[in-house]
């Protein structure tokens, strides 16, 4: 008997955010999150997805994979991924109870981590030469280095599945780290190429 349940796929039912109290919980899991948003809000991209996708099925990794591509898209923080996931998440509810999902899930990651590093920037001039500032300061680098490189290869999994796909995203972070060519040139040519439907996901 157990034998069969290991076989039978799990369904991932929706968690629904049509009252507060659904709505107050997902806050706290982003309030919560934001002080763990080391070099930026990309660096949690693997919790996002995990809350998203996993845990409350909000989206599927696809879904996940362009709201993603959007945010990095538009101008402004990376942290508008979390407000384009409340939104995506509530919208089916009504439009107004998605933006005021989108807007509370934005400020819930923004929040925490703003006013930390507003009392931080208050006293850190002080401590300029201290030796705990110094070593502080070189501890965090390889960390951050080390999550966004796990973002990096998480993304690539959830939105690269061809061959074409993996070898435009190679060629892509080759240029990027041998030359300075824009960003957006990169994003223009992949756009080109998947209208022509010369790479698919």
């Amino acid at each position: 008997m157990t034998a069969l349940l290991a076989h039978v796929p799990h369904v991932c039912l929706s968690e629904p955010l049509g009252n507060w109290r659904h709505l107050l919980a997902v806050i706290w899991d982003f309030l919560s999150l934001s002080l763990f948003s080391l070099g930026g809000g990309n660096t949690l991209l693997n919790e996002y997805h995990h809350l998203a996708v996993d845990k409350y099925c909000w989206l599927n990794s696809r879904q996940f994979a362009d709201i993603y591509a959007l945010a990095e898209a538009a101008p402004g923080p990376s942290s508008m991924i979390v407000g384009l996931i409340g939104m995506g998440a509530a919208v089916h509810e009504g439009p107004l109870w998605g933006v005021l999902s989108g807007v509370s899930a934005e400020a819930a990651i923004l929040l925490p981590s703003t006013l930390l590093m507003v009392a931080a920037s208050l006293s850190w001039n002080r401590l300029r030469e201290a030796p705990v500032r110094i070593a502080f300061e070189r501890g965090l680098g390889p960390i951050t280095l080390g999550i966004l490189f796990a973002v990096g290869l998480k993304i690539l999994r959830i939105s690269d599945h061809d061959t074409p796909a993996y070898a435009m995203s190679a060629v892509v972070c080759l240029l990027m780290l041998r030359t300075r060519i824009s960003p957006l040139w990169f994003m223009a040519v992949a756009a080109v190429l998947g209208l022509l439907g010369l790479v698919n996901r």
